[in-house]
């Protein structure tokens, strides 16, 4: 195995969705083999009825029984499942959610085990995966939990805009009682440190959204902004990390105010994705910052009406990718960055 390329696991998704068609595509791009080498948690049996489904002939996954025997010229398969697995294409099935919990759990039990080097998930269908063994909102919420993340941060990416949300898979009627000033401080130290060390700027510059139309209107619409949100990013600030806001949400976004900013953080899930997929569908990635490990994902989810109807579009996919790779060298680069400043600060100490 070829130790100096890096290793990206990618976990099969919904088995009924596009998520096979999607993987397929991207993988077919041969600059993807000079990057890294991609090692998928899946079935080679579903593989080939996706790949047969959608008529692709100049593709072929090379099956390994685990991913110590990937082959870095080729695109690899690890069989996570039995040969009992039934596809069937755009229904949401108990069979196919066990297919992605079995998939995922690989993939993450390589990633601990520093087998792999990043993951990729595949869209998952949210009801069907639940289980005893899988009791979460989403990818993140499970990851958080795998890999013992105190906190952590959905990020969607695109090369137009970095979008946060404070909270995220949750009711609308619960993000109110969710915010506080400790929380959200402790969400800008997230971002702000992802953005240094995941994405390597310097001196990031996050705007902030309010929480109620017109940010509160001065308390008028509600006070969140005035007794929680300004006083976070009055604290932030004073740890040097440049958030500005509350901005109203929707002027926000008209205008072209977002391209001032490294990232925006949202209140909660909608108003941050909302405009983020009208915008940036094409290319969004969802990046799960706070963790130890590295995880992207596409921006997307099962999209069961198209699927097997060769429709899906590769792209976000291609681009959890090679954001994957990128934050990879990214974190690599900042590390040894840090690691030779404490030597030298340690050497002019002792001398």
């Amino acid at each position: 195995m070829d130790n100096s390329k890096i290793r990206i696991g990618i976990s099969q998704g919904d088995i009924n969705g596009i998520s096979y068609e999607v993987i397929i595509k991207a993988l077919t791009e041969s600059r993807i083999l000079d990057l890294c080498t991609p090692v998928v948690y899946g079935s080679p049996k579903v593989g080939a009825y996706h790949r047969k489904a959608l008529n692709i002939t100049n593709f072929s996954f090379n099956t390994v029984t685990t991913a110590l025997e990937a082959n870095p010229k080729r695109v690899n398969i690890v069989d996570c499942l039995d040969d009992n697995i039934r596809v069937e294409l755009g229904k949401s099935t108990i069979m196919a959610g066990d297919a992605s919990f079995r998939s995922l759990a690989c993939a993450v039990n390589d990633l601990r085990e520093g087998i792999i080097d990043a993951l990729v998930t595949g869209p998952i269908n949210k009801h069907n995966i639940q289980s005893d063994n899988f009791k979460f909102p989403g990818h993140t919420e499970y990851l958080a939990s795998q890999f013992g993340a105190p906190d952590v941060l959905m990020v969607m990416v695109s090369r137009m805009m970095k979008v946060a949300v404070a909270t995220g898979h949750v009711a609308l009627s619960e993000v109110p009682g969710l915010l506080s000033v400790e929380m959200l401080v402790g969400k800008l130290r997230l971002l702000n440190s992802s953005l240094i060390r995941d994405f390597g700027i310097r001196k990031p510059r996050i705007a902030v959204l309010g929480l109620n139309p017109h940010a509160g209107e001065e308390d008028l619409i509600g006070s969140e902004e005035s007794t929680i949100i300004k006083p976070a990013l009055e604290l932030a600030r004073e740890e040097k990390i440049m958030a500005l806001g509350p901005f109203p949400s929707d002027g926000f976004f008209a205008s072209d105010n977002f391209t001032r900013f490294d990232a925006v953080l949202a209140m909660y899930h909608d108003q941050g994705l909302t405009p983020f997929k009208a915008l940036a569908f094409e290319s969004g990635v969802n990046f799960t910052a706070g963790l130890p490990v590295i995880r992207t994902s596409p921006g997307h989810g099962t999209a069961f009406e198209i699927a097997g109807k060769n429709m899906a579009s590769p792209d976000p996919f291609r681009q959890a990718l090679y954001l994957a790779v990128d934050i990879f060298r990214n974190r690599n680069a900042y590390d040894e960055l840090v690691a030779g400043s404490v030597e030298q600060r340690e050497s002019l100490d002792n001398s």
